[in-house]
């Protein structure tokens, strides 16, 4: 970055509304921390913006001033891309604002919002959008890369959802995105991961849902492993949308309903939720207790609120994290060997395998309408590396890169791009797809000298 004075700063200061930190300010090492703590980068400075204004003044001081910029949302990517070495953060951590238009079903979003704060705001009316698994996931990375959780068969991915983005582009400017104004941005930020500029607000579709639906947990031992596995590919391809089953290998956690015994042990689960009539749901999920003798199930109607944040406690902040992704349009038997193979080696107690069931709704959308274009893809599976010491690092990240190989015959094209991790560069235009040439065109438009470029970068031409 070009060497700051201490007199821009502080003019920089005195014209922004929110802090300004330096490595010197109190404050300065809680903002730049992030989920993965993997990633430990020092910003020369961190603009901690609480309104649209402020976000123009942080990209136009760090553009004229030729600084290296991130942009903070929820602070949850894998990568790291929310901060960078030596250059400028822009933190939305406290723009966390959520406006529910009950009549029109429609929910107005900050970009500091997690999927707790969107969901809270939303579940009052009994009203929710699809969004992922984890409520302390931020709504803006989520949405940007694309977005599926729970909800996604029945209602399509996040990014299905959006209506409109309040931006700021690259030269300062404040603007919106939607099918009727600026189209192309709104093409190109609907799964375009932040290359375009800075969303100040998110505008969603609404639906009704719960504000209680039937959710929880099936766990089979691992030894049972092949026969869930294979129950669960042909299960899924038939499932209603209403209904979610999603699979994972992994350690058992001590989970109440788990006798001592299994805590520790490996184990494969059944993790449901249907958005529908509970007893309809009961009906359909029966025949998953025939996949295997079950260590124990936890399965009820319980707040949907409830169950996103059930996975919290397996994903919070401060463990060392890395991840490696594929789709799928099928589970073959070549996959699940393959699953069946490193699930049975886990390098850690904290590493898991998970396989999204999407499909449904999400895959009724035309591969070309946004910039989300991995249509076909049916299944997700996310090799989970995730462990607590440095020393773990080599061993675990192996291991990760291992599956992913041995798996990458059976995959579709595309990637999640949110799954995407630091080193990750080179699958950038694999996972766009068809989409990427239209998405270099985008970038050329709006970022021509690519100052939004700490993200799964799309180069412009």
């Amino acid at each position: 970055m070009t060497t700051l004075q201490q007199g821009t700063i502080d003019t920089f200061r005195g014209q922004f509304g929110g802090p300004v930190f330096e490595p010197a300010d109190a404050g300065y090492h809680e903002a730049r921390q992030i989920w993965n703590a993997m990633i430990d980068r020092k910003p020369a400075l961190i603009a901690q913006c609480h309104s649209a204004e402020d976000v123009v003044a942080a990209v136009n001081f760090g553009r004229d001033q030729s600084m290296l910029v991130s942009v903070k949302g929820g602070g949850h990517n894998i990568a790291g891309n929310a901060v960078c070495d030596d250059g400028l953060m822009i933190d939305l951590s406290q723009m966390k604002d959520v406006e529910v238009d009950v009549e029109k079903q429609r929910a107005f979003v900050g970009p500091g919002c997690t999927l707790a704060d969107f969901d809270a705001a939303a579940q009052v009316h009994g009203l929710a959008t699809p969004l992922g698994i984890n409520s302390t996931t931020g709504v803006a990375g989520l949405t940007l890369g694309g977005g599926f959780g729970w909800l996604s068969r029945k209602f399509g991915m996040t990014v299905d959802n959006l209506i409109s983005a309040d931006m700021v582009t690259a030269d300062g400017r404040q603007t919106r995105a939607s099918a009727t104004e600026n189209p192309d941005l709104f093409w190109g930020t609907r799964g375009g991961g932040g290359n375009f500029g800075i969303v100040t607000r998110f505008e969603f579709q609404l639906h009704s849902v719960g504000p209680d639906l039937l959710s929880g947990l099936m766990v089979f031992p691992f030894k049972q492993a092949r026969s869930v596995l294979t129950q669960f590919a042909r299960f899924t391809e038939i499932m209603p949308d209403e209904l979610n089953v999603w699979l994972v290998i992994r350690h058992a956690p001590p989970l109440p309903f788990l006798p001592e015994s299994v805590h520790g042990e490996p184990i494969v689960a059944l993790a449901i939720c249907y958005a529908g009539d509970p007893e309809v749901g009961e009906q359909l999920i029966a025949p998953l207790r025939s996949f295997g003798d079950a260590h124990g199930e936890h399965v009820g109607v319980q707040p949907y609120a409830n169950w996103q944040q059930a996975f919290d406690p397996l994903l919070a902040d401060g463990a060392r994290n890395y991840w490696k992704s594929h789709n799928f349009v099928k589970l073959t038997d070549d996959v699940i060997r393959v699953a069946l193979e490193y699930g049975g080696k886990l390098p850690s107690p904290h590493c898991e395998i998970f396989i999204a069931s999407i499909g449904g709704e999400t895959g009724r959308v035309a591969h070309d309408a946004m910039a989300y274009s991995s249509r076909d893809a049916n299944y997700v599976m996310n090799v989970h590396g995730r462990w607590e010491t440095p020393e773990e690092d080599e061993h675990c990240r192996q291991w990760a890169r291992a599956f992913f190989n041995a798996a990458k015959p059976y995959a579709s094209g595309g990637a999640y791009i949110n799954f995407l991790s630091h080193d990750e560069a080179d699958r950038v235009e694999f996972a766009y797809g068809p989409a990427y040439k239209r998405l270099v065109e985008v970038k050329q438009k709006y970022d021509p000298e690519n100052l939004f470029r700490v993200n799964q970068n799309i180069r412009p031409r």
